[in-house]
């Protein structure tokens, strides 16, 4: 346009107003990049106008970079962390109802539009929430594994009570074990003591049966037997009626000892006054392999020769040490223990019970139990493993773990080659390969000791799938 001319009176009121407008030619082509600046100007205006709105309508920074302000993203989170220490002592509105998935969060804050506080309020309620469903869930777990493990399975009580009916009824089950002729090898320290403490009968068979089929020289094994008075006619029927010849079996009950008291625990030393070397055994093994070499082993004057559990292949079972057993917060442990110090596998022990004779175990063992109890039982975890790492300290040889591989009753990845290849392998742990929460691929390398071929196995329905 050439020019435009306004007229207008004095007194503010138009008179006139003349246009004139002098034009000229203009092209297609200026129209055409007139119009291809504006196609490209327009859309950039409108987006920053939409930010712009959007930032006064949300009271936030969007795009701080394309509008050439400064990122304030800090003071967001420095807004927040703020909101958060707020709520984190501050009660939970009780009107507030908390989701039960992210999903459901998700679809609240849409829905209602929270605002900052309640948002938190509501993170903080749902992990207080989930971490008590899960605290609750563990706990039935642990319960639940505690109740089965602690419980005889219906199989296993059905053989006690009718070998217990055939100790009265059947002359051969109370037959003298061992025969008179061979009383002497109980005290012959020529040949392989074992002992075994156990009120299970189908656990202890396995023990011994292992133990002889897998022997170079089973002829001479003897195995003392040790149980409660309660098991004791059913234990004794048991070995009475299958003979684990070659090797010697001798059952004890803990009721024929009038001197076996508390205060006379642990008693090996006592209740074998003349052997000197003997490997203990606890029922939940197996024995794999030949164990005479372990009496040629030199213990250099200790008492216990114990696989050590604070090293290994396996992090699980094998990183034990004192801090996983004891208490150091309390003044005594911390005092006489060293956290580091590592624990050893109690199951498969080799005893000189001549040096052990020497020792003031027994007492150092008794003591402890008191202090414990002075302390209501706060010294240490339940289990009789930390009163014996306290008394055996000092005590105890290292030996080759090939001999005693643990960890079967605890976790079910246990690798299979090195099972194979293990002398003793022990389901210490509660899922015993006896109970229903055994686990399947570990339970057949102890179901294959299990003598099928008794009747008392077979009429009491054991571990039938």
């Amino acid at each position: 346009m050439r020019s435009i001319t306004i007229s207008g009176t004095n007194n503010g009121f138009i008179d006139l107003m003349k246009i004139k407008v002098a034009a000229r030619h203009i092209s297609y082509r200026t129209l055409f990049h007139t119009i291809l600046i504006l196609a490209f100007l327009l859309p950039f205006v409108f987006i920053l106008t939409a930010l712009v709105t959007l930032e006064d309508c949300l009271g936030r920074r969007l795009g701080p970079r394309l509008l050439g302000r400064v990122d304030d993203s800090g003071r967001l989170v420095k807004d927040f962390y703020k909101i958060l220490n707020e709520v984190k002592t501050g009660e939970i509105p009780a009107n507030l109802k908390l989701p039960d998935s992210f999903d459901q969060l998700v679809s609240d804050m849409k829905n209602n539009q929270y605002d900052a506080k309640t948002f938190a309020f509501m993170l903080r309620g749902m992990m207080e929430k989930f971490e008590r469903e899960v605290r609750e869930s563990k706990f039935a777990e642990l319960m639940n594994k505690h109740f089965a493990a602690s419980s005889i399975p219906k199989g296993i009580h059905c053989l006690s009570l009718r070998l217990t009916d055939e100790y009265s009824s059947n002359a051969h089950a109370r037959k003298q074990l061992p025969p008179p002729e061979l009383l002497p090898l109980l005290s012959d320290n020529s040949y392989h003591h074992f002992i075994l403490s156990t009120d299970n009968i189908l656990a202890a068979s396995v023990v011994v049966n292992s133990a002889v089929q897998s022997s170079l020289k089973p002829e001479k094994i003897v195995f003392h037997v040790i149980t409660d008075k309660k098991t004791y006619a059913g234990m004794h029927s048991w070995f009475a009626l299958n003979s684990a010849s070659p090797a010697v079996v001798e059952i004890k009950g803990i009721h024929q000892f009038d001197w076996l008291t508390r205060e006379n625990v642990p008693v090996l030393e006592a209740l074998f006054p003349n052997l000197e070397k003997v490997v203990f055994l606890d029922d939940d093994v197996v024995i794999q392999r030949d164990l005479s070499p372990l009496w040629e082993i030199d213990l250099e004057g200790k008492v216990n020769g114990a696989v050590e559990t604070c090293r290994g292949e396996d992090d699980w079972v094998m990183s034990k040490h004192f801090r996983n057993y004891f208490n150091f917060s309390h003044p005594l442990v911390k005092e006489h223990l060293n956290p580091d110090e590592c624990a050893w596998a109690y199951g498969m022990n080799i005893f000189d019970l001549g040096a052990w004779r020497r020792t003031n175990i027994r007492e150092t063992y008794h003591s402890w139990l008191k202090e414990n109890l002075r302390s209501n039982l706060t010294m240490w975890k339940l289990g009789t493993l930390p009163p014996a790492l306290i008394a055996f300290k000092g005590h105890v040889h290292p030996i080759d773990p090939y001999w005693h591989m643990l960890g079967l009753g605890y976790q079910n990845n246990t690798d299979i080659e090195s099972l194979k290849k293990a002398a003793v392998i022990h389901y210490n742990g509660q899922s015993k390969p006896w109970l229903p929460i055994g686990f399947e691929r570990l339970r057949p390398f102890w179901t294959k000791y299990v003598n099928y071929s008794s009747d008392f196995v077979r009429n009491c329905h054991i571990l039938e799938s």
